[in-house]
């Protein structure tokens, strides 16, 4: 059981990041000094010092409360892996947990998450009860939901401040999750099934605690619905119930599962990181899907951070990309993106994205917020629904790099939806105002950070500053 870090241990972290703070010049810009992340746009460096986030990345304190509820106050670089290595030995997970092992808490309210379990439980931050925020300023302010810097904070990326310390309240954890892969051949009787668990919990009778799915073809997608099951103590302890789970950690990758399986069960922990072993299915791009490769790359290396890492070398150096121009191969453009349409437009979206961009798989991912959120402004109580995807297609002949972003901009703006930011965005800046509330943004941002260190959610997502 991983031990949590304690309160002492956090106040020396946040000197040390206050004094990183203080060492940057007057008047230069502010940000993070992180080796790591899971964007996927690039970012101009400036060279500067960056502030000292070493001893943010745990668990300061786990708390079970007398009316039996749980909460644990997490510092913002803890990343969701090792969160849940504190938190699931004790019997409790977090409401939403990223389906990728290093992304950050702090991250995940700053940046948008999403799961299987957002359907019930919206974003990561609609479960943070208060936080600790370095505004731009230098100033370390608490805020609690309902105050402006805590609103303003989803989607932000930075722009506003950065977390150093979280309190978010756990739900109980299951012992085990069973699953069903229910396979659908039209995409409108999916999305009709989505909104009806959405709105019932339920399906066929049986409650529905996770909500995630897989278009793979046309005609071929699937919804996975997930129950959490606990052992009774009683059976347990005198051996009468055998659980028998699937490990997709090794040879099979779970997403190939959901075409060959109508049940399936798993643990809690490997239900939480069953998509980070192969990266959803993007390990394909390394070989990982042949047998033959994979029983060659060792298993502590089949996670999302390598892969990403991996990536990162290839944007920076271009092997890849230099050996195809030399084979003659057009040049590809990186189609990496999150949206989120409503639940009705959801086969429009995805009939549209087949024509015009051309990538299967895509990931399917209900959600519902409870309430508005002005940088990231979904209508509070409607179900949307998540749609990834993730790799490249080819340049055509006579277009350009950017032209299919741009499109999938177009087409989710028109059908009610938004985009995550994580990624290469294209908005001019007034439709970009527009979307992602940028003039109730710079208000609090005038207050927190009146000489502008931080740099602004605009030049982060588009100019990539």
């Amino acid at each position: 059981m991983s031990d949590v870090l304690g309160w002492d241990a956090h106040e020396r972290a946040v000197e040390r990041l206050r004094a990183s703070y203080d060492a940057i010049p007057a008047g230069s810009p502010v940000r993070l000094a992180k080796r790591t992340s899971n964007l996927f746009r690039a970012r101009s460096g400036t060279g500067a010092p960056g502030l000292d986030v070493s001893g943010l990345g745990g668990v300061v304190a786990f708390d079970v409360h007398p009316d039996g509820t749980a909460t644990a106050d997490v510092q913002g670089m803890c990343t969701y892996e090792d969160l849940v290595d504190v938190t699931l030995p004790r019997g409790w997970i977090p409401p939403v947990v990223p389906q990728l092992r290093s992304i950050t808490l702090g991250g995940a309210v700053t940046g948008l998450g999403i799961e299987s379990t957002s359907f019930r439980n919206g974003l990561p931050h609609e479960s943070v009860l208060e936080m600790d925020v370095l505004t731009g300023d230098g100033q370390l302010v608490t805020t609690r939901p309902g105050e402006e810097l805590f609103d303003a904070f989803p989607n932000s990326y930075g722009s506003l401040g950065y977390a150093t310390r979280l309190r978010i309240r756990l739900e109980k954890a299951p012992e085990y999750v069973d699953l069903r892969h229910l396979r659908f051949d039209d995409l409108d009787a999916l999305a009709k099934t989505v909104d009806v668990v959405v709105e019932t919990g339920e399906h066929d009778g049986v409650r529905v605690d996770g909500l995630d799915g897989v278009a793979f073809e046309p005609g071929e997608s699937y919804l996975t619905l997930a129950t959490w099951r606990d052992v009774p103590a009683g059976d347990a302890a005198v051996g009468t119930t055998t659980v028998t789970t699937s490990d997709y950690t090794g040879m099979q990758p779970y997403f190939r599962s959901i075409q060959e399986r109508e049940t399936d069960t798993l643990t809690t922990y490997d239900y939480l990181w069953r998509w980070d072993t192969d990266w959803f299915w993007c390990s394909g791009a390394f070989g990982l899907q042949n047998p033959h490769v994979r029983r060659l790359w060792p298993r502590r290396w089949r996670r999302s951070d390598v892969y990403h890492k991996l990536v990162g070398l290839e944007t920076r150096f271009g092997v890849v990309a230099r050996i195809d121009r030399r084979r003659g191969k057009p040049e590809r453009e990186r189609v990496i993106q999150d949206i989120e349409v409503p639940v009705d437009r959801t086969a429009e979206f995805v009939r549209w994205f087949d024509d015009a961009v051309g990538m299967r798989p895509v990931w399917l991912c209900p959600l519902r917020a409870s309430r508005a959120w002005p940088s990231y402004p979904l209508e509070p109580g409607q179900t949307y629904v998540n749609i990834g995807f993730w790799g490249t297609v080819a340049i055509e002949p006579g277009a350009a790099d950017g032209d299919k972003n741009r499109a999938v901009e177009a087409k989710v703006t028109e059908l009610g939806g938004h985009k995550s930011l994580y990624s290469d965005a294209y908005y001019d800046r007034d439709t970009f105002n527009r979307l992602y509330g940028v003039d109730h943004l710079d208000a609090v941002k005038q207050r927190t950070d009146p000489d502008h260190r931080l740099t602004s959610l605009y030049d982060k997502a588009v100019r990539h500053r």
